[in-house]
């Protein structure tokens, strides 16, 4: 549904966006994250044509951004970051401006405007005013214009900031449901919104891209080998030794212990040698503390791939290269980000 190929976009000497390939597929929720400055807005608004591409293809349900940008633009919606509603308003007045944008044929724009109405939960707030909802209501209208015109592909940024939990879950639920009719491309630099609701992750730092898979892929390839944190009563010498009798070559790593007299190590090894390590502590007569197998997180696993010293690339490439500078980058971001619906 959406392919980007070889996307880049440069703003002078800096590159917000490098050399960007990816597909999200047909009913697929595809997570997008990366830190503040990284490009995903610069991106998102390149996949909307909102902003221009200094190089490279869109491709948006077969139409190509640049060649057939009337059909690419009719193929998507679009949630930015601050929803295009206009506050003065009542919910179906501006949906019903919204179908007339889109040009919705007349005869359909009152069944469209009911439907959107209905997939975001707004029919208590149909004739209220805008600029006296919530901002979790806000939210739901900014995705019921994304909806109108059933685009086959949804885009949404950032579409839980500032909501309380309550709020969060209601429009996580939501995006959960338009993945039935709809491809959708979401967004955030919030690790668990992403784990929540996503079936496939792709992260980006600097403007490039630097993994992408799925959640269960992604914490299979981070997690490769056992990491063991153990800590004994007892000196440096004598754990050491217990370690070495279980297994040799292991990968020791001395950290602080909780307990006075204890001695707090990390091990990575290729098994899980923590019954051996149990019994060895027993007979040597050296009480265990601690014996637990760490693993990352997700969200672990985001904070290393944005990290200037990622090594899990598979592509070394993507960890070589000049990168744009965060800050001035994301000041330009910042500049593109309000959106007007009459532009998409």
């Amino acid at each position: 549904m959406i392919e980007a190929i070889g996307l880049v976009k440069q703003y002078g000497d800096h590159i917000a966006v490098d050399h960007l390939n990816f597909t999200v597929e047909k009913g697929q929720i595809l997570g997008f994250l990366g830190p503040n400055g990284a490009g995903k807005s610069t991106t998102m608004n390149m996949l909307t044509g909102y902003i221009s591409a200094t190089e490279g293809t869109i491709l948006v349900n077969g139409y190509d951004m640049l060649e057939e940008p009337e059909l690419a633009k009719k193929s998507i919606g679009y949630l930015p970051e601050q929803p295009p509603v206009y506050p003065d308003m009542t919910v179906e007045e501006y949906l019903q401006f919204v179908t007339e944008l889109k040009k919705v044929p007349r005869k359909e724009r009152e069944a469209e405007v009911d439907r959107v109405i209905g997939m975001t939960q707004l029919e208590p707030m149909r004739n209220r005013l805008i600029q006296h909802l919530s901002k979790g209501y806000r939210q739901r209208v900014g995705i019921a214009q994304a909806l109108v015109g059933n685009p086959e592909v949804i885009i949404l940024d950032e579409p839980t900031v500032g909501l309380d939990p309550k709020q969060i879950i209601e429009i996580r639920d939501l995006m959960k449901g338009l993945a039935k009719e709809h491809t959708v491309l979401l967004s955030s630099h919030i690790m668990q919104e992403i784990s929540a609701v996503c079936d496939h992750i792709m992260i980006i730092s600097h403007g490039k891209l630097v993994l992408s898979g799925t959640p269960e892929e992604l914490q299979q390839k981070a997690n490769q080998g056992i990491n063991l944190e153990i800590e004994a009563l007892g000196t440096k010498e004598q754990v050491v030794q217990v370690l070495c009798s279980v297994a040799d070559g292991l990968d020791i790593e001395e950290i602080a212990g909780e307990k006075e007299g204890s001695v707090a190590v990390r091990i990575k090894s290729t098994e899980d040698s923590r019954e051996a390590l149990f019994g060895a502590f027993a007979k040597a007569k050296l009480p265990l503390i601690k014996l637990v197998r760490n693993t990352k997180t997700l969200e672990d696993i985001f904070l290393e791939a944005t990290s200037d010293t990622w090594t899990l690339a598979e592509d070394e490439d993507e960890k070589s290269g000049t990168f744009a500078d965060e800050t001035v980058v994301g000041e330009q971001e910042e500049k593109e980000e309000s959106t007007d619906v009459s532009d998409l």
